[in-house]
């Protein structure tokens, strides 16, 4: 049983836009009159997901509650970012009930799990539970990796092969750590790509966690909050492929900022953005840009070339109208200059 003198933790993680920002805003409004407090970690230096949460505060997880760790991953700067920001949330009066945390895209959770033996914490938190979202259509194309069933066949044959990308071993040490996994975005799947998307997460884990579909974040917070898995205390049975490494990096991934001058309309963007997937790999763009004429700013998010936006946010008077975007790409993949032709172009 859960040690009740400690306040529990949900780490929520998944490959970028698999919809963490979503569920999490539908967690603050239905919190089961818990008071929440949420770390949100972004990678790159735009607090697109901050923003967005910290619109939807309210009583139960007042903006004050509401705390961002941008450009710099969560798992890689514990001691920095990780140790220091539990501690302020520790201090707020009254204490958060429960606390939400929203690793970036490409976070590891395994070394954010291990961040809870720290001295400084580990006997006022724990782990209620690790969820891990996955894109039911994304995972269905085997985004993750060139040729799941390909590379499986040969590494079998060979056990000195490896032909997986780094995007693929994000993927399934996510998989792998979890306790419970979100098939997200369930609607735009057909029946058939969400069955083999549960077959390919039912591949690359060995504890086999309930799967439930959702669209777009609706699900019973009962379902989430309150597993008490205590999930630092089993590290050990959730595999890693950074097992036998001292510490990681995502020298893998780069993200670049770009400045948006007001447009006068948004589709001349959003399909800029497509184009970047298609043409320079682009694997996520997230932002705010300014339309002339409207009072409020335009969310702009897309996971390749599947690119969504919404008016979220009333422009202040005082506000200068002008937008940025990150963009985020395998390292190998970006090229800045192109980029930054094609968004001016």
């Amino acid at each position: 049983m859960q040690n009740i003198t400690k306040i529990p933790v949900t780490i929520i993680t998944g490959f970028l836009g698999s919809g963490k920002t979503t569920l999490i805003s539908h967690l603050m409004k239905n919190p089961l009159g818990k008071r929440l407090a949420v770390i949100v970690n972004e990678f790159g230096d735009i607090g697109v997901d901050g923003e967005i949460l910290k619109g939807c505060a309210i009583p139960n997880c007042p903006e004050e509650n509401i705390m961002e760790l941008a450009n710099g991953c969560i798992c890689c700067t514990v001691a920095d970012d990780f140790i220091p920001t539990i501690e302020k949330l520790m201090s707020l009066s009254p204490k958060p009930e429960h606390i939400l945390i929203e690793t970036s895209g490409l976070a590891l959770p395994k070394p954010l799990l291990k961040a809870f033996e720290w001295p400084a914490i580990r006997s006022k938190i724990t782990v209620d539970g690790v969820i891990a979202l996955a894109d039911a259509e994304a995972v269905s194309s085997g985004q993750f990796a060139p040729n799941i069933a390909s590379v499986k066949a040969q590494r079998e044959l060979d056990d000195s092969i490896d032909h997986e990308t780094p995007l693929s071993e994000v993927f399934e040490d996510q998989i792998a750590c979890a306790d419970l996994i979100l098939l997200t975005k369930a609607d735009l799947a057909s029946s058939s790509d969400k069955k083999k998307a549960k077959q390919v997460i039912a591949n690359n884990t060995i504890r086999h966690p309930p799967i439930i579909e959702v669209v777009e974040g609706q699900i019973d917070p009962r379902l989430i909050l309150g597993l008490e898995a205590e999930a630092e205390n089993d590290i050990d049975q959730r595999p890693s492929h950074h097992d036998n490494e001292p510490e990681h990096d995502h020298q893998d991934f780069e993200s670049a900022i770009f400045n948006i001058a007001e447009l006068d309309s948004p589709d001349i963007l959003l399909n800029k953005i497509k184009i970047l997937a298609n043409e320079q790999h682009i694997l996520r763009v997230k932002g705010f840009v300014s339309i002339t004429g409207k009072p409020m700013r335009l969310l702009v998010q897309a996971v390749g070339s599947r690119v969504r936006s919404q008016f979220d946010k009333m422009w202040h008077p005082d506000d200068i109208r002008r937008g940025q975007i990150v963009v985020i790409a395998e390292r190998n993949h970006i090229n800045i200059p192109a980029i930054k032709e094609i968004l001016e172009s």
